[in-house]
């Protein structure tokens, strides 16, 4: 049994060299056959030393599991094995609803960083920011674990509390958050009017992406009376960490009409993609403000530098994660699946984004809430020439003139309310309205 489980090893990882390498002579062949297999060998007998030898009993399934995992996670942060309790898992996330706490996470020199909390869920609702590092649960130290080892602590029951601690910018000492275990319903796009600006709220890529975006905006468009009375549109990608592929092409190709939308380039030229815009434009060529974050990841990226480079859209915030690259998800025997990264992807322009990330064009920063201020803000009302007693009244407008200022005015007043709640967001619809009065001239 043992001899053949090496040699379906080997034949395994043998056809994947044949595939991948170029042409090599046959006694480099033979040479690099003799290699892997002693390579294999000394596998083989480290599993029998470890599960005959070792203080503790194990388990003769986990130990090769282990084994895989650390094969893929030592390749790059996003490759990994998955169980197939965590291969379900997966599916039932891109189909929208799961049980847990709500953030995205990946790996970065060993520490645990949040990539992005997931709107409305309980991580969001606890605190937790886009580029925390978790560096405790319930007291246990994640520092040595696998990725996959620390999502398994921070997993459980519905409705139980765990304990997170956390380090962050500008704070001097580690931070506990108290989170409760909750079902996460990802509603991937949540759609309202602001003014005269549809904002459609993208949280994440999953199977209703496209659908959910498509019909909030006609819905928002309908209510203003048709797509006349709207100035354009917020494309919110903050703290969205990405999700499938496919749907990141659809939502992009929403607002162009032509075009790359982007590439994919794997080990083997031949593999690569490329993927074009088809006509039809749902704005119909309104302008367009794209909301990015360090917490926009993967598929929100390749929204976000799709319509930068075609220039459809203005791009404002701070620049986002920086992961370029593309994981396939391959089934395995026993239920379980891998994830590698086959490939890196590339906007419009031909550019990776890989560590790098997409810049904005226009950087505007979050303003974190001060939670030390005590002061309530002068909310006193200012007195004007229109309450002194006796003041003339204006004879050049009339009462409907007079009335519309009295409504542009009171949107205003509710923009730099906005201002207070979402600053960022406030300065994207602020350009919206920018760009229309321009384009009325």
């Amino acid at each position: 049994m043992k001899t053949r489980m090496k040699q379906t090893t080997a034949a395994l990882a043998l056809g994947l060299l044949a595939f991948q390498a170029p042409p090599l002579a046959p006694a480099a062949v033979a040479e690099t056959k003799a290699e892997i297999y002693e390579q294999l060998d000394l596998f083989g007998d480290i599993f029998e030393r470890v599960r005959r030898e070792y203080v503790e009993e194990v388990d003769a399934k986990t130990l090769i599991e282990a084994a895989i995992n650390g094969m893929l996670t030592s390749l790059d942060p996003h490759s990994s094995y998955l169980s197939a309790d965590a291969a379900d898992d997966m599916r039932v996330k891109t189909r929208g609803e799961f049980g847990g706490l709500g953030i995205e996470v990946t790996q970065e020199e060993g520490f645990v960083k949040v990539v992005s909390p997931i709107d409305g869920s309980p991580a969001a609702a606890a605190g937790m920011e886009s580029g925390d590092f978790v560096t405790h649960v319930d007291g246990e130290s994640l520092l040595g674990l696998t990725l996959n080892e620390a999502v398994d602590l921070m997993r459980g029951p519905v409705g139980s509390e765990i304990t997170i601690t956390v380090v962050r910018e500008g704070e001097a000492e580690p931070l506990d958050v108290t989170i409760t275990r909750d079902i996460i319903k990802l509603t991937a796009v949540r759609a309202r009017t602001e003014g005269d600006s549809v904002v459609l709220r993208v949280t994440t890529f999953n199977d209703q992406t496209y659908p959910n975006l498509e019909d909030g905006l006609a819905k928002e468009i309908e209510a203003a009376g048709g797509l006349g009375n709207i100035n354009g549109i917020v494309l919110d990608l903050r703290n969205n960490p990405g999700g499938l592929l496919s749907q990141a092409i659809k939502v992009s190709d929403a607002f162009l009409d032509k075009g790359e939308i982007v590439s994919t380039r794997g080990r083997d030229a031949a593999d690569g993609e490329r993927f074009n815009a088809e006509k039809g434009d749902l704005a119909q060529g309104k302008p367009i403000v794209v909301l990015i974050n360090g917490g926009s990841a993967s598929a929100s990226e390749i929204v976000a530098g799709a319509l930068k480079d075609h220039r459809r859209a203005v791009v404002i915030g701070t620049k986002s994660f920086g992961k370029g690259s593309v994981q396939t998800v391959m089934p395995l025997r026993g239920d379980g699946a891998m994830r590698l990264t086959t490939a890196r992807y590339y906007t419009p322009s031909g550019r990776s984004i890989q560590n790098l990330g997409v810049s904005p064009d226009i950087v505007v920063q979050q303003p974190r809430p001060n939670r030390n201020a005590t002061e309530e803000e002068d909310t006193r009302p200012t007195r004007s020439e229109a309450d002194l007693r006796g003041s003339l009244r204006n004879d050049s407008l009339t009462e409907d003139e007079i009335k519309q200022i009295e409504a542009d005015r009171a949107r205003a007043e509710a923009a730099a309310k906005l201002r207070q709640e979402d600053y960022q967001l406030a300065y994207a619809i602020d350009l919206l309205k920018g760009l229309a009065a321009i384009d009325s001239k």
